[in-house]
């Protein structure tokens, strides 16, 4: 396994300007993730987008694929695509939604609730290791401010 995320040096060139802007950091942040979180993943034979789904489905929200889509920022057809896929494994089904019984809402199936709980935790890790330079209230505080610029 290569280095951890708390053992990379800042780089010289994170002094410029543009070490400071939000979308730059943001986005290599994912990055660092996505790379450790795929890596678990591929083990299930999951990406980060199904787990993202399997993930909804686990939440008790009794999410559409549609709110799903939205959320996920992804199109319609992928996240049925990816519904697809994870049903036809037996971690997800189709119900009659309880808000809309014309809507039908993902959830998981307990055999998708174990998987799920067991790659979590594998994941949960993975962030740990990425946040290492935080203390455990910054990575709250982190996470707080994150969900205060997108929601408000």
């Amino acid at each position: 396994m290569g280095p951890l995320i708390a053992d990379v040096v800042t780089p010289r060139l994170a002094a410029a300007e543009i070490g400071n802007d939000v979308g730059l950091l943001l986005g290599k942040l994912h990055a660092a993730g996505s790379a450790l979180n795929k890596r678990i993943l591929s083990d299930f034979r999951l990406r980060e987008r199904s787990f993202s789904v399997l993930t909804l489905a686990c939440s008790g929200l009794e999410a559409t694929q549609r709110e799903i889509a939205e959320f996920l920022d992804l199109d319609l057809n992928q996240v049925a695509g990816l519904v697809d896929d994870l049903e036809h494994r037996g971690l997800v089904e189709r119900v009659p939604g309880q808000r809309n019984r014309r809507s039908r809402a993902i959830v998981s199936t307990q055999e998708g609730r174990r998987i799920h709980n067991k790659i979590r935790a594998e994941l949960d890790v993975c962030e740990q290791q990425q946040l290492a330079r935080l203390c455990d209230d910054e990575v709250v505080h982190l996470k707080q401010l994150l969900r205060k610029a997108l929601w408000g």
